[in-house]
């Protein structure tokens, strides 16, 4: 029922929302009426969410962070964008000032005075929980280390469809609100559809209903159609948040009167009895009902609707005339600019001591976490005393606390989708996913949220983050923790791939790493950690200082062939990384001389110069991995090398990988059956030198 509140201030509010309201729905009926132009590119309108959107934008600070999602156009006029900003992103012009032209209507990415924060986000059907709790959880961190103000009262508001509410990643994100008791406000829109599936066809309970399970997340259920109503609980909601920094979730009930998508309209899965009874509640009626209870006149209210109706033409006059994008841009902000350019430290400092790869890598994170306040690490088991189940964080929460170093629940999507939020925030994330084989359910966040985030926010918010994740095969790990993952990473655009093979390395590429602004993947191999593999005690190095950065994009040759065999033309050359630079190292003993081995580091960006000019050089040349060879990173740098060296060649590009098969197996016999070795390098060398 409307709230009776009637003092001049509030309907002043009401008033400014009513117009507001009137320029969202003549926004609407113009897309459907100019379909022609406005239908080119998929868009979804706010009709029938206007009161509750409103009412919660119309509240929001500029300190704080709004996470909408695509149908919340009344939201984001509500903070004050004009309809031309977002006609041009509906039309996806060059001038689209949140992403110039690459992204859907209503997907802002801003950082503009006076406004909230709004990072970028995918088409949001519950995705956009997990980023939004990570704002709230680096808010919170931050305040933690006083590097924001302990009176900052900053809060997050995130948006969703009740349709999305029973996406896997929302439980994620509510767990992490709850554990952590972070100031974030979820707002779920319930309109009864999920396209065109209804809710008793997709759901046994509303977000109200389903937020009980979860302990320390308020909840409160609201008539998202009244805007008095919701206002006065969006009042006592916002404030809740932003008093005891603590989680909530508001579920309105709204009406959907527009339709799904501009590619997917009501009439086609709508029966007209059921968009009449949606009709009843059309939050522009029930607000003109009690503003003229209030005592404005129904000629002030209509004239406000014809001056709101000038007002959408006169700006969509504005983004007609907007240019296109330049198609030169189109390769622009895959990536931010790095300051890690060149080598700098001492790789062998006076009276260095040998250290293992995961001492190495252990000793780069204490030294991180010690200049930098800003970064915070996180993962299943990384906390405690524990500290990593392969010891590569051990007693770092001991020396830095556990808020800085601490376990996540089982949760890898989380994990990694976080990043997005705590690097938009200021903090500087390092996370930890167990294994490789566990990474798969981080990848919907991977690749929708983190590695697009530069790219479709034109460099807005890049996605500061460092992920390591131990991989490979070692000690009969079984199909569950031997994995490869590269060549899947690799397939995805916007992150970066590091896989170190020793020490020195480890610990100048996982600084560098660190420092980029972008997101880097850190591949460690389990079997080089402790140097107890066969044939690799020289993963084991002298330890670099604490200066030591190696940039990212170079490789490094760690054997050369002789002049001799050069000159003789009896040398070949593998590229490889991680095992294989010890397989390698290792088969190269049996052709003394012959042998130059490049070891690439890092995976992407590649050092092509240095490939190239090796193949160049030797013009025999073997591509080495541990992954499954077909249709893997090895065959596609093998057909690159033929394509831009075939002159230069003197034979095919050799590959070797392991076998063909899903999945590494448990049996020791079996492991070593699938997986290269020096024996089967040593069998490729002698074919390829004798070509």
């Amino acid at each position: 029922m409307p709230t009776q509140v009637i003092n001049r201030t509030s309907v002043e509010v009401m008033l400014r929302a009513f117009r507001l309201m009137h320029t969202a729905k003549c926004m609407a009926e113009l897309y459907d009426r100019e379909r022609a132009i406005c239908g080119k590119y998929v868009h979804s309108t706010s009709r029938g969410h206007e009161a509750i959107q409103l009412a919660t934008a119309l509240q929001l600070k500029p300190s704080d962070y709004l996470a909408p999602y695509y149908r919340d156009d009344s939201m984001l006029l509500g903070i004050g964008l004009r309809p031309s900003e977002m006609m041009m992103q509906l039309m996806a012009k060059g001038s689209d000032p949140f992403s110039g032209g690459r992204t859907y209507y209503c997907h802002p990415s801003l950082r503009r005075d006076g406004m909230p924060t709004i990072t970028h986000q995918s088409s949001a059907t519950g995705m956009q929980t997990i980023p939004a709790t990570g704002i709230a959880q680096a808010i919170n961190y931050l305040q933690q280390q006083r590097l924001r103000p302990a009176k900052d009262q900053s809060i997050v508001v995130c948006s969703i469809g009740d349709g999305a509410m029973t996406e896997g990643e929302v439980a994620e994100a509510l767990q992490m609100a709850c554990l952590k008791q972070l100031p974030i406000l979820y707002l779920v829109q319930d309109n009864d559809w999920a396209i065109s599936a209804t809710g008793k066809e997709t759901r046994r309970m509303d977000a109200y209903d389903y937020a009980q399970g979860f302990k320390g997340l308020k909840r409160k259920r609201i008539n998202g159609s009244d805007f008095s109503e919701a206002y006065a609980i969006m009042t006592d909601a916002i404030e809740y948040v932003r008093h005891t920094r603590s989680p909530m979730l508001v579920c309105a009930k709204v009406p959907l009167l527009g339709h799904h998508t501009s590619g997917v309209r009501r009439e086609w899965y709508r029966s007209p009895e059921n968009l009449a009874h949606h009709a009843i509640n059309d939050p522009i009626i029930v607000l003109h009902e009690q503003l003229l209870s209030d005592g404005i006149s129904s000629h002030e209210l209509e004239e406000i609707a014809q001056q709101a109706a000038l007002y959408v033409e006169q700006e969509y006059s504005i983004a007609l005339q907007a240019p296109n994008p330049d198609p030169s841009t189109a390769t622009n902000h895959i990536f931010a600019p790095t300051p890690i350019q060149v080598e700098t430290g001492e790789r062998l400092p006076p009276n260095a001591e040998k250290v293992l790869m995961v001492d190495a890598a252990l000793h780069a994170i204490d030294d991180i976490l010690a200049q930098y306040p800003e970064a915070i690490f996180y993962g299943q088991d990384v906390g405690g005393q524990l500290g990593g189940v392969f010891r590569e964080a051990a007693l770092l929460a001991k020396k830095y606390g556990d808020h800085r170093v601490f376990n996540t629940p089982i949760q890898e999507a989380y994990i990694v989708g976080s990043t997005v939020g705590m690097s938009a925030a200021g903090a500087k994330p390092i996370v930890e996913i167990q294994f490789a084989d566990y990474i798969w359910p981080s990848l919907n966040q991977l690749v929708e949220e983190v590695s697009k985030s530069c790219y479709l926010s034109e460099g807005k918010f890049p996605v500061q983050t460092l992920i390591r994740v131990p991989i490979g095969a070692y000690g009969s790990g079984g199909p569950y923790h031997s994995g490869s993952v590269e060549s899947t990473l690799l397939t995805i655009k916007g992150i970066k791939v590091v896989y170190p093979s020793n020490a020195a390395d480890m610990k100048g590429l996982m600084k560098a790493a660190f420092l980029d602004p972008n997101p880097v993947i850190m591949l460690e191999h389990k079997g080089l950690y402790w140097s107890k593999v066969q044939d690799t005690e020289e993963a084991k190095t002298f330890e670099p200082d604490e200066n030591y950065i190696v940039p990212l994009g170079l490789a490094n040759c760690v054997l050369s062939a002789s002049a001799e065999a050069l000159a003789k033309g009896q040398t070949a050359a593998v590229i490889t990384y991680g095992m294989g630079v010890y397989w390698a190292k290792a088969a190269a003993k049996n052709f003394a001389g012959q042998i130059e081995i490049l070891d690439l580091r890092t995976l992407h960006p590649l050092d092509w110069e240095s490939v190239e000019k090796t193949v160049r050089t030797h013009g025999k040349v073997l591509i080495l991995t541990e992954e499954p060879l077909e249709n893997s990173f090895a065959e596609s740098l093998a057909g690159r090398i033929a394509k831009h060296c075939f002159e230069r060649l003197d034979a095919p590009v050799f590959t070797l990988g392991a076998e063909n098969v899903p999945a590494i197996p448990l049996n020791s016999t079996l492991e070593k059956a699938i997986l290269p070795n020096v024996e089967k390098v040593t069998a490729q060398l002698q074919e390829l030198l004798a070509y």
